[in-house]
């Protein structure tokens, strides 16, 4: 049985590697340097500090299998209320459907901070995990960025998706 909760302090060195595994093997990330416990844990405190979830799925032996967080989708005030996720798990966690449940626990959590849409950026057009995952839970394909990354020798796009929340556009937020 997997938990899915609020991150805590102690999950910042297992964060730390899991997403260290995907910059160095993975292109769901553009980031070519797999960045320290120090800047992990100052991103962390930068999507806290706005009152949005960052959250983990744990085992039940304490181990913690991936992280799902959402932050601004732009730095502008006017994007307030659109978040873009970001979902990493473990080499040995992928395939068991933790994704998704870090995915539909993220867009509960989200929607109750007041996003009202939540916009997956999925680097490479070949990450079909990460599109199903996306598609599974209710998000929309809207388009794709060609060739706008460099990773691994190649140029890889990027997927835009997004799925609306709570009240989405049809009211104006409060």
């Amino acid at each position: 049985m997997t938990t899915i909760r609020p991150s805590r302090e102690d999950d910042l060195s297992a964060i730390t590697a899991i997403y260290a595994h995907h910059v160095l093997h993975g292109t769901g990330t553009f980031e070519t340097e797999p960045p320290t416990l120090a800047d992990m844990t100052a991103r962390r405190a930068d999507v806290l500090s706005k009152d949005l979830p960052y959250l983990v799925a744990q085992s039940d032996a304490g181990e913690v299998l991936g992280f799902a967080y959402c932050n601004w989708f732009k730095p502008r005030p006017a994007y307030r209320y659109s978040a873009e996720d970001s979902i990493y798990l473990a080499e040995n966690a992928r395939g068991q459907g933790l994704g998704t449940q870090l995915l539909a626990a993220l867009s509960q959590a989200a929607e109750a901070a007041g996003v009202r849409k939540l916009i997956a950026v999925i680097g490479d057009s070949a990450n079909l995990g990460s599109v199903g995952v996306h598609r599974a839970q209710g998000f929309s394909h809207v388009g794709v960025l060609k060739d706008c990354g460099w990773k691994f020798g190649q140029w890889r796009d990027v997927v835009l998706m997004d799925k609306v929340l709570g009240q989405g556009s049809d009211t104006a937020p409060e």
